[in-house]
């Protein structure tokens, strides 16, 4: 490993001329991406049903290529799947990343080309490195391991030459073999399937390697980190990995959780935020100090922004980087050199700085709470919740809310299911200041918990530990980038995950 890492770290630290060029020129950026995929897509049968060879601009490819959800593309997705080529793209798809989120029990298949493993997912993440060693030029990151807490799927074959796996499965059987030397676990404990074994053998396996980063998502992250304290009994992770650095996160916000993270590392490390998803490598933090990441513009992705509002319309209208606004709400749509044409992703972003564009991601255009016109975003309760938690001095593992709708002889409200590392020492004090941190945060909510007229005070249940991991495990969403959701503009969640508190 010695061997290779100075050589990488100077790769690194010299290719980041590349991210300069494209965030100083960034709509041409994005003109030429476009072209490009045009150029690979007009003989596909997507591209000649929608007549690419005669789309010379993005105003014509809008106008002539409507939005696209997955049920849209499906169609398309059971051809490749069947073996049929040129479909939605012109090179060869012999991997799908299986994505399901904890919102739908159906299961996404998502084409992962050549061009989008090499020229999106591994460009993003060399760039990350670039990015990071461009903010701290003294790291010495490289020397140790990186701990990849990936997905929790094996790869399946689906024909001859056809696999899927979820997203990290699949990236980890395409790295190059060099690539296996800066990280840890071995690729068999990586790419297991039960994820309570895997925590356990994530552990055991990596307690003694030289650690310096980890990549996961915060709730799963948390309870590798606690095991390995269990295990070794130490009182905290710096004692067990003593260069352990940065720690990178993505796929939720990480607010709730930031406390407790550096309780339990106990010591200064770095956090850096990416959003990665099985549809692309969208963006990473490049300013570790401040909140918003770096939109990736030259990685095979032309993206568009959807104003929330237009989002059910017929014809929902998008805009481009020159016309966006910040702090508005957009869902993202994204055209991809995996074969995504057009297509919803299902978050919505907002951009926290215009020059060079950064994103945060504000939530997801299905999780929500709008059931009195109070449009509660995920981003305005990850802050509030923990806001409260540092007046309390307490910590939350994990939380989902939902209406309580209006009935003849109660008021409208929110009911927050909330797992509690520590729970508050008086509850009732705890839902007050919640209340209030929500109302400073959404003027909307503000607004109609005016004298309780429209919406009344939140009503907030402790849950049992392990309340929320028992949910997701009944429905066979254990681990990996499975998540819970935050909010939901109906109750369906909230009564799931009641059902199977009062049961432990």
């Amino acid at each position: 490993m010695k061997l290779f890492s100075p050589a990488i770290s100077r790769l690194a630290r010299l290719r980041y001329w590349r991210i300069e060029h494209w965030v100083s020129e960034p709509v041409e950026a994005q003109r030429e991406v476009l072209q490009d995929l045009i150029t690979h897509g007009q003989y596909t049968q997507f591209g000649v049903k929608y007549k690419f060879a005669e789309i010379f601009n993005i105003r014509k490819f809008k106008e002539t290529v409507p939005i696209q959800e997955y049920n849209d593309l499906k169609p398309f997705i059971d051809q490749i799947m069947a073996g049929e080529e040129s479909v939605l793209w012109n090179t060869p798809v012999e991997w799908f990343a299986k994505s399901s989120g904890t919102t739908s029990d159906k299961s996404k298949f998502i084409p992962i080309t050549k061009e989008s493993i090499e020229d999106n997912h591994f460009q993003a993440s060399k760039d990350v490195l670039s990015i990071y060693y461009n903010a701290l030029p003294d790291s010495d990151l490289l020397t140790g391991k990186g701990l990849v807490i990936g997905g929790s799927h094996q790869v399946h074959p689906i024909k001859e030459d056809i696999q899927f796996g979820d997203l990290s499965a699949v990236l980890l059987q395409n790295s190059p073999i060099w690539s296996s030397l800066i990280r840890t676990p071995e690729l068999s404990i990586a790419l297991m399937d039960e994820w309570e074994e895997k925590i356990e053998s994530l552990a055991q396996s990596t307690i003694n390697e030289p650690v310096s980063s980890i990549a996961g998502v915060p709730t799963w992250t948390l309870i590798l980190l606690k095991r390995i304290l269990e295990i070794t009994g130490k009182k905290t992770i710096k004692e067990v990995w003593p260069q352990f650095e940065l720690y990178i996160h993505g796929g939720v916000s990480f607010t709730p959780y930031k406390e407790q993270f550096k309780k339990i590392i106990g010591g200064p490390i770095n956090y850096l935020e990416i959003y990665n998803a099985s549809e692309g490598f969208f963006a990473a933090q490049n300013n570790l100090e401040e909140e918003g990441m770096l939109l990736f513009l030259d990685h095979g992705i032309f993206y568009e922004f959807m104003p929330i509002e237009e989002y059910g319309k017929p014809q929902p209208k998008t805009i481009g980087l020159d016309k966006v606004v910040l702090g508005k709400n957009y869902a993202i749509v994204i055209s991809t050199n995996g074969g995504l044409w057009r297509y919803l992703v299902g978050d919505t972003i907002q951009f926290v700085e215009l020059a060079p564009f950064k994103i945060k991601v504000s939530g997801r255009l299905k999780q929500f709470i709008n059931a009195f016109g109070e449009e509660v975003i995920a981003d305005n309760s990850d802050k509030a919740i923990s806001q409260a938690c540092e007046d309390f001095g307490v910590t939350m593992n994990e939380y989902t809310a939902a209406p309580i709708y209006m009935s003849d002889n109660e008021h409208g409200a929110h009911e927050w299911l909330i797992e509690f590392e520590q729970k508050p020492s008086d509850l009732a004090a705890f839902t007050i200041c919640l209340d209030k941190h929500l109302q400073a945060l959404n003027s909307d909510y503000e607004a109609k918990r005016y004298k309780n007229i429209a919406l009344g005070l939140p009503h907030i249940t402790a849950i049992k530990k392990g309340a929320f991991h028992e949910w997701l495990k009944q429905k066979g969403k254990l681990g990996g980038q499975h998540k819970v959701p935050r909010l939901s503009n109906d109750r369906n969640f909230v009564e799931e995950i009641k059902l199977v508190n009062a049961a432990l």
